[in-house]
């Protein structure tokens, strides 16, 4: 990490809106977190937290309706994003931020040739002719570790395996050289093999070229040999940010230690359940008085389900959105 490197990207506040029949969904309430130049956050939680709806309202990429960004600010290198005109936003996306989508099979158009999808983006970004796009998606190609590039080029994404599918994207993301790149669970079904190769790729592209990334993911196994720092999020809101080691030893937040002991062990007992945090996510739009995460907390108290908790410094940059953040903190 680049510890001295000034940050890229500033997220203050952000809240992120969806309108439905069962009222207003929060699904992005009040995120804030900033991303240091050469520095890989993972963004962890369970499915419904809010990771990839944040990122999608940092490329600007919300539907609306339903959705709105409905408050916060997005800075990216000095620019507020969201008071940029989405004309002036189509100009950054692809060129200097990135994101590879979780579903390859859906992001790339069945319709269009790889070829076409590839060198659209340096037509359109780098002002490359034909032929300088077509040697440039090539040799993306082969950097994404796809040996017979020129003949996969003139393919159609059904005719690639989930792998290839995902280093196709991968190829895309990265053919600008993007100063950010966000990727949503870059390796969601695809076995582990496949996982192991993709992961390894981000990280040598990474520093290769010198790219922040944004990982979001549900595997703390990928969060651990992956970034530099985490941010746990829960209902929407974030619950704990730490060094990636230091959240791992010692976290203060009870939602991020009950993460933690649903990994499985190689050394768990045979015949001893494994553990699962009790209960299911809350309903974002009807959420509980207090902190969201009582009902499930095992060391919830009377202030935790009527008092909302408050964002707690444990250590410089270890910050637990906790009633009892030191003394979890103390019990890890």
């Amino acid at each position: 990490m680049n510890e001295n490197g000034h940050n890229i990207l500033s997220v203050d506040g952000l809240r992120t809106q969806f309108a439905t029949e069962d009222g207003v969904v929060k699904a992005v309430d009040g995120v804030s977190f900033e991303l240091r130049k050469g520095e890989t956050l993972g963004i962890v939680g369970e499915s419904g937290s809010g990771k990839s709806v944040t990122s999608l309202s940092i490329m600007r990429l919300i539907q609306e309706p339903p959705g709105k960004i409905a408050g916060g600010k997005i800075t990216f290198d000095g620019t507020d994003l969201l008071s940029l005109p989405m004309n002036d936003v189509r100009k950054l996306r692809g060129k200097r931020i990135a994101m590879i989508f979780q579903d390859p099979m859906t992001s790339l158009n069945p319709f269009l040739k790889i070829s076409t999808q590839l060198t659209e983006v340096t037509r359109l970004h780098l002002g490359h002719n034909a032929q300088q796009a077509r040697d440039h998606a090539i040799k993306m190609l082969k950097l994404v570790g796809i040996s017979d590039a020129e003949e996969r080029m003139d393919g159609y994404p059904h005719e690639l395996s989930g792998g290839m599918r995902q280093r196709v994207m991968i190829a895309m993301a990265l053919s600008c050289d993007p100063e950010l790149l966000i990727a949503d669970e870059p390796t969601t079904a695809l076995d582990v093999t496949i996982q192991a190769q993709i992961l390894e790729l981000i990280k040598e592209l990474k520093d290769r070229m010198g790219t922040s990334v944004i990982l979001i993911t549900h595997d703390l196994g990928v969060v651990a040999g992956m970034t530099d720092r985490v941010i746990v999020m829960y209902a929407g809101k974030v619950f704990e940010i730490a060094p990636t080691a230091e959240l791992f030893k010692r976290p203060a937040n009870p939602y991020t230690r009950g993460l933690l002991r649903s990994v499985p062990d190689p050394e768990h007992e045979r015949g001893v359940p494994l553990y699962q945090i009790p209960g299911q996510p809350p309903d974002v739009a009807n959420l509980p008085p207090g902190c969201s995460f009582a009902p499930r907390c095992e060391r919830a108290e009377d202030i935790c389900r009527s008092e909302f908790p408050p964002f707690v410094e444990i250590d410089p940059g270890h910050h637990s959105l906790c009633h009892f953040a030191q003394e979890v903190f103390k019990e890890a």
